[in-house]
């Protein structure tokens, strides 16, 4: 049963208070690290069995859906449901929660939180997790707007808690290494990058919100709504396409944006754009587009000079074309055909020198003029690698490795945790000034230090959002 609100309220200013006689960096410094996973189906469910293989113990589990009910949750292929399979046979000894405020103020022995919602959740469980001294492991992006991407930052500085977002090739060989490599200057000076996708793999574009259905047995509709406006429920929104719906998600932007920039946006030092310009097409009030195309100009970085920074969502095959590419300028002449470049790789960085075509979960990568990197071939390996990884963080994650070993590690003081949110809080920031920019239509120009939109007043509530009744925060 959900604690009433009053009652919530007045736990959770308790444990704050409690909390500041405890700094939150001496939690988990032993070597039994309690974890609490908050969203245990779908991609909590990797999530989960990861952090558990990583060295976290589980003491608690929490969802809105009952995990025995797999007609309600999304498997991939080939994960077929059966005895044993849920979370929940996975760890008997680990209490169930069907509403994470009440876990947070109520569970004794929780030091880290592993989140695994929907978007639109990420805000409030990491905020409260961090408030109540707990380590936290959000997935990508880590907030639904911009506001609470900088305020997440702010709290996790200010409670020295162990942070990580869950893009989980920055823990992995290839990104750490292409870092490496453009710092030492591969490429030279860096005046573009061109990223792309085939997202979105689920509806955009809608008009209008489906039609209401029953809400199933199991499934606690009205907290899976949590902070956002209510809306009817339907299954065209969980369990898998809300993604495309402003209202919890944040559409393909949103989605692989965090994985896609992060290597240039952490190799470059880009901080945040000046400006951000989108064209899209099916944009609507509710949904985002089927496809866009979103400019960032960033007025430098660490090798000097503005970078223009472009993104392209929706590049895959119609009618053997693919629509909405980067420019033909870029790569033809390379490539025989525009498969050997969007299906290899999904991200060119161009500088002084050349170009590089990269992919987040390979190592070989294409570098234009053929040479560019000799000389680069002893370049010194300056950050830390994660035990486990090997070439990838993603195909390490079952064995209890990349990023979720890394922030285990860290929490034990062994290390820090790279894509922790003093790094990962200004780049969703950059990420989800994207979506700002389409839903405002037209090009934004950027304050980061007062977070407005100077020439488009009207934008504000789309920095920060508002939050149904009994969701509020302080």
């Amino acid at each position: 049963m959900s604690l009433p609100r009053r009652e919530f309220l007045r736990r959770s200013a308790g444990a704050a208070v409690a909390f500041s006689i405890l700094p939150a960096a001496a939690r988990g410094a032993n070597s039994r690290i309690q974890v609490a996973c908050i969203g245990i189906t779908g991609k909590g469910h990797t999530d989960t069995l990861a952090t558990a293989a990583a060295g976290g113990e589980m003491v608690a589990l929490c969802d809105v859906v009952n995990p025995r009910r797999p007609e309600l949750t999304r498997r991939k292929k080939g994960k077929a449901a059966g005895a044993g399979d849920t979370i929940l046979d996975r760890f008997p000894a680990a209490k169930f929660f069907g509403d994470y405020r009440e876990m947070l103020v109520t569970h004794p022995g929780i030091d880290a939180v592993v989140v695994s919602t929907p978007d639109h959740h990420h805000f409030h469980a990491s905020l409260l997790a961090m408030r109540g001294g707990k380590h936290v492991y959000c997935q990508k992006p880590i907030a639904h707007s911009v506001w609470e991407a900088r305020r997440l930052a702010e709290v996790a500085t200010q409670t020295r808690v162990q942070t990580q977002m869950g893009n989980q090739a920055h823990a992995g060989e290839p990104i750490r290494r292409a870092v490496e490599l453009l710092r030492a200057g591969v490429l030279g000076r860096v005046t573009e990058v061109h990223a792309w996708t085939n997202r979105p793999i689920w509806p955009q574009g809608m008009k209008a919100w489906p039609a209401p259905e029953p809400v199933p047995a199991g499934l606690n509709w009205d907290q899976w709504i949590g902070p956002a406006p209510f809306r009817d429920y339907s299954s065209a929104l969980a369990p898998f396409n809300w993604r495309g719906y402003w209202d919890f998600g944040a559409g393909a932007l949103g989605d692989m944006g965090c994985h896609i920039f992060d290597m240039p946006y952490w190799a470059l030092g880009l901080g945040a754009p000046t400006s951000v310009e989108a064209v899209s097409e099916g944009s609507t009030e509710i949904a985002a587009p089927n496809w866009s195309k979103v400019t960032y100009q960033f007025p430098t970085s660490h090798l000097g000079g503005p970078v223009t920074v472009v993104w392209y969502d929706g590049v895959s095959p119609r009618e053997g074309l693919y629509r909405n590419p980067p420019p033909e300028r870029l790569w033809e002449a390379d490539f025989p055909t525009a498969d050997h470049v969007f299906r290899r790789f999904d991200l060119l960085v161009v500088g002084e020198r050349g170009r590089m075509f990269f992919g987040r979960s390979r190592q070989d990568w294409v570098f234009k003029p053929e040479g560019l990197t000799a000389g680069f071939t002893q370049t010194p390996k300056t950050l830390p690698r994660v035990a486990g990884s090997g070439e990838s963080a993603e195909g390490a994650m079952d064995q209890g490795g990349g990023p979720y070993r890394e922030w285990i590690e860290a929490i034990r003081g062994k290390g820090p945790a790279l894509s922790e949110f003093g790094q990962s809080g200004p780049f969703t920031e950059m990420v989800l000034l994207g979506n700002v920019a389409l839903r405002a239509g037209r090009k934004i120009l950027w304050d980061a230090k007062s977070l407005r939109v100077t020439n488009v007043p009207e934008a504000a509530p789309l920095v920060r959002r508002a939050y149904r009744r009994g969701w509020e925060l302080e």
